[in-house]
């Protein structure tokens, strides 16, 4: 018998064409990868499942060959065929759609659970996590929903539906959230939790009123993918010496800037986890927390139960913690007491919303904070961005050089939707607090002139950090200027 250690996809398209049978299939383990000479290739984790392979030829009227594939590969072909079972035209056929401006809850209800209507949500998440997306958006037009997911930072187009489908699948999304599924005037906010495969990604979702319809916004996050260190980030090895160096202290504030999707939390955990010791009492107040951390106390804003930031952080000094991460300083009172924090023995690590690392001191001071404070409590600073890396699969050198180096792009092909793009990487602009900085801080608080000293001083921008990645064929000129378009 065949054991086979993956599984192309590519090989499943013939497939989809049959009318398998995949409650079977999800509930055996089992799933047919391809046809050969008339029989049907059946993949089954263990011998155990045997019976059930050749029972589901059967039902196919072929002769099963049977191959032996880890389980979590099976999975993966079933959620292939789970996530293309569904089409528009398919569930347009079967959708019964309520044309009534009034509907009951409990037509809403029962409209949400209706099968279709079910399989055509699940199809559309399904496929939003084999594309490895990060958000999925449906939002209504005239006389059509769009869906569209984000994929390494840009998003693409994935259905065009009729504006029909709207209200029963914003309902279902709605009752998988625990919403309120007949308030259409109010925004609301809720969470999906599901396991795709051997993956549990946990959904935030987002609800608002606009003129055609409730607009949905989904944040996939994908709980068990696992926290990787700072040498996986896109530092380079120098930088990584200094990032271990400057969280080694034992007290002091870290913070990271940058906008919303820039990766700052991912580099926060990355530092915790190189702080993780038996010996060390690290606690973070997160909104949400993303990724669960053995050894870390971690605290979940809720604003409704009155945990906001400030509230968790009064509340974890009196846990005896060596670290804290606070996962954003939004205002005043958070600021006042990281800074009381990083100044009486505690290390913070946090972040702030700045398009540089300089404008993060700026940014404090406007929040009312002291600049002799700002600059006695500072270690670190950095500021980062994600870039997209070049599909290994279409990669190629155009010829082109930038200081001697070979340039390469992708060409794009079917792995990366044609974008010439897959998966995304770090780019950082830091520098280290030390006591020429701090009188620069207390002397002038501009983050143009502090910028330029600290240019001055030998600090590598984003751009040049971008640039570094091109020359590594890593990334390419293109996308670091469309992520470091940074007015000063």
């Amino acid at each position: 018998m065949q054991k086979l250690n993956s599984i192309s996809l590519d090989g499943l398209a013939p497939l989809l064409q049959m009318d398998l049978p995949l409650d079977y299939m999800k509930r055996k383990g089992i799933c047919p990868i391809g046809v050969s000479n008339g029989r049907l290739v059946v993949a089954i984790a263990s011998n155990d499942a045997l019976m059930d392979a050749y029972n589901l030829a059967v039902t196919m009227n072929m002769i099963a060959d049977i191959v032996i594939a880890p389980q979590q590969e099976i999975e993966k072909c079933i959620n292939y065929f789970l996530s293309a079972r569904v089409s528009a035209e398919d569930v347009a056929k079967r959708v019964e759609v309520k044309q009534s401006k009034k509907i009951e809850r409990k037509e809403l209800l029962l409209s949400a659970e209706d099968a279709p209507v079910v399989e055509l949500v699940n199809s559309i998440i399904y496929r939003a996590v084999d594309s490895r997306a990060s958000d999925i958006h449906i939002e209504p037009h005239s006389g059509s929903m769009q869906v569209r997911y984000r994929i390494d930072g840009v998003l693409f187009h994935e259905h065009t539906f009729s504006s029909d489908f709207l209200p029963p699948v914003v309902s279902r999304i709605k009752v998988m959230a625990g919403m309120d599924i007949a308030e259409h005037l109010k925004p609301q906010d809720g969470r999906i939790g599901i396991k795709v495969g051997d993956r549990e990604v946990d959904i935030r979702v987002s609800v608002v009123p606009t003129q055609f319809g409730e607009r949905v916004v989904m944040r996939l996050l994908y709980k068990k993918e696992g926290v990787i260190g700072l040498s996986e980030i896109g530092l380079q090895p120098e930088d990584v010496e200094v990032f271990l160096d400057v969280i080694s202290s034992p007290f002091g504030m870290v913070l990271l800037t940058g906008p919303t999707g820039s990766g700052k939390t991912t580099t926060l955990y990355a530092m915790m986890k190189e702080l993780n010791r038996p010996d060390v009492n690290i606690i973070t107040i997160e909104d949400p927390v993303e990724y669960e951390l053995e050894g870390i106390s971690q605290i979940q804003v809720n604003r409704k139960a009155g945990m906001t930031f400030a509230t968790g952080l009064r509340s974890v000094l009196r846990q005896d913690p060596d670290i804290m991460m606070i996962g954003e300083i939004r205002d005043r009172e958070t600021a006042e007491m990281a800074i009381h924090s990083a100044l009486t023995g505690h290390l913070v690590l946090s972040t702030l919303h700045t398009n540089d690392a300089p404008s993060a001191i700026t940014r404090l001071v406007d929040m009312g904070i002291e600049p002799y404070l700002v600059s006695s409590s500072l270690l670190f600073v950095v500021a980062q961005r994600l870039v997209r890396k070049i599909c290994t699969h279409c990669k190629f050198a155009t010829g082109e050089e930038v200081d001697g180096y070979p340039i390469y792009r992708g060409k794009g092909c079917d792995a990366c939707r044609n974008s010439g793009y897959m998966g995304r990487t770090a780019i950082f602009e830091y520098f280290v607090v030390d006591e020429d900085v701090r009188r620069t801080i207390v002397k002038n608080q501009d983050a143009a002139y502090i910028r330029e000293y600290l240019i001055g001083r030998g600090m590598k921008t984003l751009r040049e950090s971008g640039l570094q990645k091109v020359k590594q064929g890593i990334t390419t000129m293109e996308e670091v200027l469309r992520v470091t378009h940074v007015r000063f």
